[in-house]
């Protein structure tokens, strides 16, 4: 049966565009609200100091007045007037603090509808941009899906053609050129057939689907089958592939794609011999964890900077001493991991080599995980 896993796609960046302009609006909204109030605070501080100093001048105007009179208290008559005055300079001043209040809210009103119609009119184009993106996804992988299955199709004409001069080559010395030029042309047939199947991997992830056929296996099966692949390679370079003796004689089943998983060593392995010199190791360690199994490949290659171990993972990412390749393996290898549950990360150090980690969930019996990976349900 085949199963479309959800993979980190364009939802999940689309996502975190979103959250980023969430927050990123919050702020601003929190920096206008502050630098508003900090405004009208300075505001209400200058008019409170200019008013204690209109009731000092007022307060000192009035002391000098009676002293110059002589009269040490008022009378009845005038002391009436000046409370008045001060009463009428209370209302001014009441109905002062109310106009500026509400031209305040009104200032308010004014930018709160401001904001809102400048994020509906940025909203709408995101909407329309997004819908534009879409379409041109939708055409692209509509493109890139009819020419893979074409070019699939004289690959394998041409595949064929291979087999044929290698099986009617003449016999002993005669025949070595016609082999050793039909064993070149498969090997780069190969080769444009995986990059091929990487680019339509790709174009399955963007999408945020990924094609998975889960069956019920023991990982030392995946295992056995990836060092009987790449051992002669690591062998014909003089690097050593090996597994530990704990690793080699580990029996846990899981529940995966094998075909998906040993691409996942495949991509790995690929990438250690690419970056180990000659004499160099690749080891294998595999684990139990309590719920699930954690897979170690470890190099003694060159190594990656620390600030580039979360870009290998990125699509078309290449470190700057490879050669060949789109720097898309690290990428699809780890979304095959999360599409499966599990989780995939790299340590590094330069000159000393590199390990890349992932998990895969393990089976427990009753568990639904004996059915299918747990992002599959």
């Amino acid at each position: 049966m085949v199963i479309e896993n959800e993979v980190p796609g364009d939802q999940t960046k689309r996502a975190q565009t979103d959250e980023s302009l969430r927050v990123e609006r919050a702020e601003a909204d929190a920096a206008v609200e502050q630098k508003r109030e900090a405004v009208e605070e300075a505001a209400d501080g200058v008019v409170k100091v200019a008013r204690e100093l209109a009731d000092a001048v007022t307060e000192r105007a009035r002391a000098l007045a009676d002293a110059g009179s002589g009269v040490a208290h008022l009378q009845p008559r005038e002391d009436r007037e000046r409370q008045q005055a001060d009463d009428l300079l209370e209302h001014e001043r009441a109905r002062a603090d109310a106009l500026v209040k509400q031209e305040r809210e009104h200032r308010q009103r004014y930018l709160t509808d401001f904001l809102l119609a400048e994020r509906e009119a940025t909203d709408k184009d995101l909407v329309d941009e997004r819908a534009h993106a879409d379409t041109i996804v939708a055409a692209r992988d509509e493109f890139l899906a009819t020419v893979s299955h074409d070019l699939r199709g004289m690959l394998s004409s041409l595949m064929f053609s291979a087999e044929l001069l290698v099986r009617h080559a003449p016999e002993g010395e005669a025949g070595d050129p016609l082999r050793k030029h039909a064993g070149l042309s498969k090997r780069v047939l190969a080769r444009m057939n995986r990059l091929i199947s990487d680019l339509l991997d790709v174009a399955s992830i963007e999408a945020g689907k990924l094609a998975l056929i889960p069956e019920r296996t023991s990982i030392d099966v995946l295992l056995g089958d990836t060092l009987e692949a790449f051992g002669p390679i690591a062998a014909a370079k003089q690097i050593k592939l090996a597994a530990d003796a704990e690793t080699l004689a580990l029996r846990v089943e899981v529940v995966l794609d094998p075909g998906r998983i040993l691409q996942v060593f495949a991509n790995l392995i690929s990438n250690a011999l690419k970056f180990t010199p000659e004499h160099g190791r690749i080891s294998i360690r595999i684990y139990p964890e309590a719920e699930s199994i954690h897979v170690a490949v470890t190099d003694t290659g060159i190594g990656i900077p620390a600030d580039a171990l979360e870009a290998v993972f990125e699509r078309f990412h290449q470190v700057r001493s490879a050669r060949g390749g789109l720097g898309l393996g690290l990428h699809i290898s780890k979304s095959i991991v999360e599409a499966h549950s599990g989780r995939m990360w790299a340590e590094s150090e330069l000159g000393a080599g590199s390990t890349f980690h992932f998990t895969l969930p393990a089976v427990r019996e009753g568990s639904p995980r004996d059915r299918a990976p747990a992002s599959a349900r």
